[in-house]
């Protein structure tokens, strides 16, 4: 008789496993000892708890999905329940049990875990969607926002999906915000495009202006309206590059052309008007020999004869002209000087100095004054400068010699 404790061999050969429900048949043996009858059964029993154990461990130790693992714990189950073995079924079926249960709980980590995910992939959308319709709305910085939309969509992309809902919805909001922002921009590039047009309309005007007068040679007015011209085009903006640029060479060609011709006239003029600085620097050299003065009434009459010929020697390059005449002022009030210390001398004497002086300049002036007018005549816009400068520079030497004279009265 066996001692088994899971199973028995009958007399007839029918073997019985022992459960908590009572025995149960699970096959016949006639070909031997009941002991290997129920070692044989034995050997089932330990495949199948092979097999529990094996997907112990794969629950346990990986992350086999649940579904995955309740079906394979099913099919176990079944097998257990009528397994044709002799064992503790029921130590096979607790086990079970336990994995079941290690299982619940892990659907319910794995259903946690993706509500989790699915909140933080909403957040993320939500962020997304955010930052798009920030963009949308208030910048204008086109091409790093351009770029950034185009960021966000791939940050969209790359997020887990969420509930299909929320999805649709934030997917609407999202391609809102990137068809707002294409149509701000365009509406500012329209505008842009019209402002552009207005600046180049206004500065063909500028250039049209400019080439008419390249060809004047009223030298002083035409350079003030070139100069009149470059603070328009500066006040203008700007158009596009391609205009700007085209624009740009006719403008500073025409202005070319007018400043060279006025260039080279100038250096000619200059070139011809050498010979009468010549003479002034032979005139101020002579001027300076009566310094210093040493008899105010013969010093006065030399420089009465040098302004003389001062006078008839005619204008000097513009370059020259403040050097020489500022050099001839100084040896007059040098000897302007000698006379009113001489006037204290003799105060008659002196008077008639004066006088002298002031006839001699009033002559100068008058001479002036009609050169002035012929130049103004003949429209030779340098000889009338020149002869207001001479005019002006008289009528201070004038003034302060009526004022001395005024002093003998």
């Amino acid at each position: 008789m066996s001692t088994d404790p899971w199973g028995r061999v009958d007399d007839d050969g029918t073997v019985y496993v022992r459960t908590a429900e009572g025995e149960r048949a699970v096959g016949s043996w006639q070909a031997g000892e009941p002991e290997e009858a129920l070692a044989y059964f034995h050997r089932k029993y330990d495949e199948l708890a092979g097999q529990v154990q094996l997907l112990e461990q794969r629950v346990k130790g990986t992350d086999l999905a649940p579904a995955q693992a309740e079906a394979s714990i099913a099919k176990l189950r079944e097998a257990v329940a009528d397994a044709h073995a002799v064992g503790d079924l029921a130590a096979l079926t607790a086990r079970l049990d336990g994995l079941t249960e290690l299982v619940a709980q892990r659907r319910e980590e794995v259903k946690a875990a993706r509500e989790r995910a699915r909140a933080e992939a909403r957040a993320v959308k939500e962020r997304i969607v955010a930052e798009a319709e920030r963009i949308a709305e208030e910048t204008t910085h086109w091409k790093s926002g351009g770029e950034r939309l185009r960021q966000l969509v791939e940050e969209w992309k790359a997020a887990d999906r969420i509930d299909r809902v929320t999805e649709a919805q934030l997917w609407k909001r999202l391609s809102a915000a990137r068809t707002a922002f294409a149509k701000r921009r365009k509406v500012y590039f329209a505008g842009l495009d019209e402002q552009r047009e207005g600046v180049r309309a206004a500065k063909e005007r500028i250039v049209a202006e400019a080439e008419a007068i390249s060809g004047s040679t009223d030298w002083g007015a035409t350079a003030a309206a070139y100069r009149d011209l470059m603070q328009q085009w500066k006040s203008a903006g700007r158009a596009s590059r391609e205009a700007e640029d085209e624009l740009w060479a006719r403008f500073k060609a025409a202005q070319d052309l007018f400043f060279q011709a006025r260039s080279a006239v100038f250096a000619e003029r200059d070139a011809s008007l050498a010979a009468n600085a010549q003479v002034k620097e032979e005139l101020l050299a002579e001027a300076e020999k009566i310094l210093p003065v040493t008899d105010a009434r013969t010093a006065r009459a030399a420089l009465r004869g040098i302004l003389e010929r001062w006078e008839a020697a005619g204008p000097v390059p513009r370059d020259q002209r403040d050097r020489l005449e500022g050099g001839l002022r100084k040896i007059d009030e040098a000897v302007r000087k000698a006379e009113d210390a001489e006037w204290k001398r003799s105060n008659p004497e002196a008077r008639a100095r004066a006088q002298s002086t002031v006839d001699q300049l009033r002559t100068s002036i008058d001479q002036l004054e009609k050169r002035l007018s012929k130049a103004q005549a003949a429209g030779r816009a340098k000889d009338v400068k020149e002869a207001e400068e001479a005019l002006t520079a008289r009528r201070s030497w004038l003034a302060e010699a009526e004022r001395t004279l005024a002093e003998f009265s």
